[in-house]
């Protein structure tokens, strides 16, 4: 059976390739690949950055309303767990993650792109929440991730509206970071993934996670995360080879182990 999605890592750049045509609706068993496909993403020392991507056609189109629709109150309890797990997985994979964007990312699509670091769209791409016109919410992170990254009142809009819009509003209001042409959206996400091949991966996983973890506190917590993971990384050869190099070569010039 062939996997809903895959990883394959090329030059230290992690791949996450969505693989349910026509439209990668995400049903149950596309959901627990994700997760495994991003635990093993986080897990493997080669990958130095991720790109996910689901094709020239679609991006990802939302769940699979066939399945949801058979499903009781008490059959969603037991899945919705394993639902925001399998995001979850995404948004903590402990290094640059982009979400390459063409086509269609509506609804549990979104909410994959709102999992990642950075978001670069096609020109026709489509983004939305359009739960609302099935009568329910986002329910992967959409309603959290959302107000986030472009602030409540426009996420509101989106979710209360159930609307989908076009790349030039997907930027304007902050919902993706780069538009290009459709036939471009991968290599020009490959092309920022490549960025930080090399880079000092325990402080960009530091970094990471004093943002993320950090910006969900309050200040002075948020402060303390960064105390710690600041001090931490004085442990690490990384941080040694980095201040050895500047101080010999100058800045710029510091080749780095993830160690």
């Amino acid at each position: 059976m062939t996997s809903l999605v895959t990883l394959d890592v090329t030059a230290n750049v992690g791949s996450i390739r969505l693989n349910r045509p026509p439209m990668n609706a995400f049903d149950s068993a596309m959901q627990d690949d994700l997760r495994g496909v991003a635990e093993s993403a986080s897990a493997q020392r080669e990958v130095h950055a991720v790109v996910i991507y689901g094709g020239d056609k679609a991006f990802a189109a939302g769940a699979d309303i066939k399945e949801m629709a058979a499903m009781s109150v008490r059959d969603m309890a037991e899945r919705v767990d394993a639902l925001q797990g399998a995001f979850n997985a995404v948004a903590e994979i402990p290094k640059p993650v982009i979400a390459a964007i063409t086509g269609y990312a509506l609804g549990g699509g979104c909410e994959l792109a709102l999992a990642a670091d950075f978001r670069v769209c096609g020109e026709g791409a489509k983004l939305g929440q359009p739960e609302i016109t099935l009568g329910i919410i986002p329910g992967a992170g959409g309603t959290q991730r959302l107000p986030r990254l472009i602030g409540p009142a426009k996420a509101k809009d989106l979710i209360y509206s159930g609307r989908i819009i076009g790349a030039t509003e997907a930027l304007d209001i902050g919902l993706v970071d780069q538009v290009v042409a459709d036939v471009d959206v991968l290599e020009a996400a490959q092309r920022m993934a490549r960025r930080f091949v090399g880079a000092p991966m325990l402080a960009l996983r530091a970094a990471k996670r004093a943002i993320d973890v950090g910006g969900n506190t309050d200040l002075h917590t948020g402060l303390q995360i960064e105390r710690n993971e600041f001090a931490a990384l004085f442990g690490t050869a990384d941080r040694s080879a980095g201040m050895d190099s500047f101080v010999n070569d100058g800045p710029g010039k510091a080749t780095f182990t993830g160690e």
